[in-house]
């Protein structure tokens, strides 16, 4: 939504120059137009984490584990890739033992989970500034 807020800018920008002559006027309907469109992401920020929240008192497992799920097999699959895979490697060379041992793709991997990093630095973020307990 904010990529769709940002590139409709320049767009509406273009048009109200265009539409309304008054240099005074046409920085205060740019404002409001700003404030609207900020204003409607953020309505639509708060919808996903009433969703989020009602997800997440979900009794069932399916509904209410999937982003710990998703959690885990981030950690698991890190944990693999820059612990466990080169320490495996290394003991199976050690032993002169053959060995083929999966790699995941970590590109999707770490996009995944930094993305769901960034929403844990966005939360310790705002508990650092005190705006939530």
């Amino acid at each position: 939504m904010l990529g769709l807020i940002t590139s409709l800018l320049p767009v509406v920008s273009s048009v109200i120059d265009r539409v309304i002559p008054d240099k005074n006027a046409r920085a205060k309907a740019m404002i409001e137009m700003e404030q609207a469109l900020v204003e409607a992401h953020t309505k639509g920020m708060l919808a996903q984490i009433d969703v989020n929240r009602v997800e997440a008192a979900h009794r069932s497992i399916f509904i209410a584990g999937w982003r710990p799920c998703i959690g885990w097999i981030g950690a698991f699959a890190l944990g693999w890739h820059f612990i466990l895979h080169p320490i495996a490697i290394f003991a199976l060379g050690v032993f002169a033992l053959p060995y083929d041992l999966p790699a995941f793709d970590m590109d999707a991997m770490l996009t995944i989970v930094m993305g769901m990093l960034g929403i844990g630095g966005m939360r310790s973020f705002e508990k650092f500034k005190g705006l939530t307990k």
